[in-house]
């Protein structure tokens, strides 16, 4: 299930609001047998967070689904998109436990849609919680979304410490599987999108920037602006070099004509990213463009829809 966006928090008694936390969406399957993770895309990534695939050691049931989201914390203390997104992309799984050791994971849990052969989805948020509650046991890497009752209050604390911002919930909602649903609303205290990498430029020998674009509904690609800047490191710069140097093509495969095409190299659109912006611009381009981390997304989602 999915929130749909909205621009202010709703006010009432019926909501509550729980923290937007920056991360990758994880499903937990467990029938008894053995555990299954997916994330939102239904990729299995059981072997990517070993941390949370031995489901005994922090949930009593005999059987359950759960839904939450896997985060890594930056250097400051707050969820970093770029760290786990580093942990998310890890494909040789030989380098699982090497890495987790650099980037540990932890999973906020925010619902339970299964439990010892019960679907829950069509019982209220509330008792969804109050099972949740009564079967989690916390870890250092599990732990249970906390609800709030003052979403105007949760927001602002949101803002003072630079984090995405929330999920505001009515009390008495179902989970509505595979569907977006105004019952739960997210309020970005940013903002963001999936954009794809159709072109880069060069410092020397390595990529210090992409040119990014989104798609129309006639499947035509638009350029939408260029950035360098972000949390990437030396190293990520000269991973990505790799990966772009054999997608380079002679065609400019934006419709439109992009202000860095003099020094640009065109790529085909093959690799995701999520991008922070201020705004949009009147021209139809991204203000401020960040990049966050690059995301396991396929192109065909990159589309407008502003």
């Amino acid at each position: 299930m999915e929130p749909k966006s909205s621009s202010h928090v709703p006010k009432g008694d019926e909501w509550l609001a729980q923290v937007k936390w920056d991360g990758v969406r994880v499903l937990t399957y467990y029938d008894g047998q053995g555990v299954r993770l997916f994330n939102r895309k239904r990729r299995e990534r059981t072997s990517h967070y070993p941390e949370i695939s031995t489901l005994s050691s922090y949930c009593l049931a005999n059987s359950v689904i759960l839904d939450g989201e896997v985060i890594a914390l930056g250097p400051d203390g707050k969820p970093s998109f770029h760290q786990v997104m580093r942990r998310d992309g890890i494909r040789r799984m030989d380098k699982v436990e090497q890495v987790k050791k650099s980037i540990p994971i932890i999973y906020m849990v925010f619902d339970v849609l299964y439990f010892n052969g019960e679907w829950l989805n069509r019982r209220p948020l509330t008792q969804r919680m109050k099972v949740l509650c009564t079967i989690l046991k916390p870890n250092e890497h599990v732990q249970v979304v906390s609800s709030e009752d003052d979403g105007q209050a949760l927001f602002a604390v949101m803002k003072e410490y630079g984090m995405e911002g929330i999920v505001a919930k009515k009390r008495q909602s179902y989970y509505y599987i595979g569907q977006e649903k105004d019952v739960w609303v997210k309020i970005k205290n940013y903002r963001d999108l999936i954009a794809v990498i159709a072109g880069f430029t060069l410092r020397g020998q390595i990529v210090n920037s992409v040119l990014l674009g989104l798609y129309d509904k006639e499947g035509r690609l638009w350029y939408i602006g260029h950035t360098g800047a972000g949390k990437m490191t030396q190293q990520d710069w000269r991973e990505l070099t790799q990966i772009l140097r054999p997608l380079v093509i002679t065609k400019r495969p934006f419709v439109n004509t992009p202000e860095r095409q003099r020094d640009a190299h065109w790529v085909q659109p093959r690799l995701t990213v999520k991008v922070k912006f201020a705004e949009w611009t009147p021209g139809g381009a991204l203000r401020q463009p960040t990049i966050e981390g690059f995301v396991d997304r396929p192109v065909e989602d990159c589309i407008f829809d502003r």
